[in-house]
């Protein structure tokens, strides 16, 4: 795939484009043509693809033009997350020396120890519990939503406003299609939902608190059917060292280096996710206050 001095793409990206569309097709299948049984988590599982693509397009891919990438992602599946937010967070993430930073990256799962001594005893609980595979699974989707929407109201500038604007069009949209289909809302709700758990299993362990940037993204090699799902950010590293290379490119990239990458990483590596459910289903992985952030 040729890039242009800038990074840009040069050619479309086939299989990313092709990808899209069966996202769409297997989409509007799970809602028309499935029955219920069926239905509800085959959407849950376009649902999580389909924001894995919102990433991969946040990242430059498939086309080179701007505009034209927004536009073939635009539908926001997930339904609670604007998809101009959602990019603007996330460039701002990319920001290595950032990375798990309470304040600065947008994305980090851990708080400072000041606002932390000042929550209430059942808000830590909670907190803590969702530090666990079990609790991000199953709290993760309600707690990062309520999170995300908190933060935003905070905020509230003209960029949030703008992000939001656009973003009801889109939503009302996926909305309409929702419910003219065979699939009543509450199971569409509930599809939502699972997608955006399964998403939570990437998100539970893609970044770790590490005195180098380096070492803060990690490496899960087998990622299985998640791989796809996730379209490989399982070698999140890999991805954070070169953004705007396509998922479909990462794994041969990761297998012609393995050795750099892991010492770039510090060995941040787990096998497969299973090892990650095994280790951590109900054992905190990290703390929720940041041990390394300096008050």
């Amino acid at each position: 795939m040729g890039q242009k001095k800038d990074g840009s793409l040069t050619k479309t990206e086939w299989p990313t484009v092709l990808l899209i569309i069966a996202c769409y097709v297997v989409w509007a299948l799970a809602l028309w043509v499935l029955p219920l049984w069926a239905g509800i988590p085959t959407a849950a599982l376009t649902i999580a693809l389909h924001a894995s693509l919102q990433h991969e397009v946040i990242h430059g891919h498939p086309f080179s033009r701007v505009w034209l990438n927004d536009l073939i992602i635009w539908p926001p599946l997930v339904l609670f997350i604007p998809y101009i937010r959602y990019k603007q967070t996330h460039l701002a993430h990319h920001h290595d020396e950032v990375i798990t930073d309470p304040f600065d990256d947008p994305e980090s799962n851990y708080l400072d120890a000041g606002k932390w001594e000042h929550l209430p005893r059942s808000l830590q609980t909670i907190l803590l519990m969702n530090n666990t595979v079990a609790g991000r699974l199953t709290l993760g989707p309600l707690i990062g939503t309520i999170a995300f929407a908190t933060c935003e109201w905070r905020k509230r500038d003209a960029e949030v406003l703008r992000g939001w604007l656009i973003h009801l069009p889109a939503v009302i949209a996926v909305l309409i299609v929702v419910i003219t289909s065979p699939m009543p809302l509450w199971a569409y709700l509930i599809a939502a939902y699972i997608g955006m758990s399964i998403l939570k299993l990437r998100t539970f362990l893609e970044h770790q608190a590490h005195e180098r940037a380096s070492g803060r993204s990690v490496i899960v090699e087998k990622g299985g059917i998640f791989a796809f799902l996730f379209l490989n950010n399982n070698l999140h590293v890999v991805h954070h060292m070169h953004p705007r290379v396509a998922w479909y490119d990462l794994p041969a990239l990761y297998r012609s280096r393995k050795d750099h990458y892991l010492r770039r990483n510090g060995g941040y590596y787990f096998a497969s996710y299973r090892e990650v459910i095994c280790t951590y289903f109900w054992k905190a992985k990290d703390p929720v206050v940041h041990p390394l952030w300096r008050r």
